[in-house]
C-alpha cells in the first residue's frame, strides 16, 4: 500500500496501484463508515488467518514435529530467534533432520 498524498488540487492519490480509482473510492468510503468494533474484528480475523497459514507452513517444513515444537518454531517467527530463545529456551527438534532453508525473521 502506498502513502496517501494530497496533491495541489486536494485530491487523494491512490492507496492501491492495482485498483481503479472509482473502486478504491468506494472501498475507502465503506471503510470510513465501518464502525470501530467491526474494524477490530477484521484485524482479529486477519491475525487468525496469518497464524493458520504460518502453522501450515511450519507443518509442511517439519512434518515430524510435535505441536510443542511447532509452537516454539512459531515463536521464532513472531519474536525472532534471539527473543524466542530467551523467553522459551532452546528449540528441541523431535527426531527430524533440520529443514534445508528456514525463513529468517525480518526486523
Amino acid at each position: 500500500m502506498s502513502k496517501v498524498i494530497l496533491n495541489e488540487d486536494r485530491e487523494m492519490s491512490q492507496y492501491f496501484t492495482d485498483t481503479r480509482p472509482e473502486a478504491e473510492a468506494v472501498l475507502i468510503k465503506l471503510m470510513r463508515q465501518t464502525p470501530p468494533w467491526r474494524k477490530l474484528q477484521m484485524v482479529v480475523q486477519l491475525n487468525h488467518t496469518m497464524h493458520t497459514l504460518q502453522m501450515s507452513g511450519l507443518r509442511q517444513r517439519h512434518p515430524q514435529a510435535s505441536e510443542k515444537e511447532l509452537r516454539r518454531r512459531m515463536a521464532d517467527l513472531l519474536l525472532g530467534p534471539e527473543l524466542a530463545l530467551k523467553v522459551y529456551g532452546v528449540l528441541e527438534p523431535t527426531g527430524e533432520p533440520p529443514a534445508k532453508a528456514e525463513f529468517e525473521h525480518a526486523n
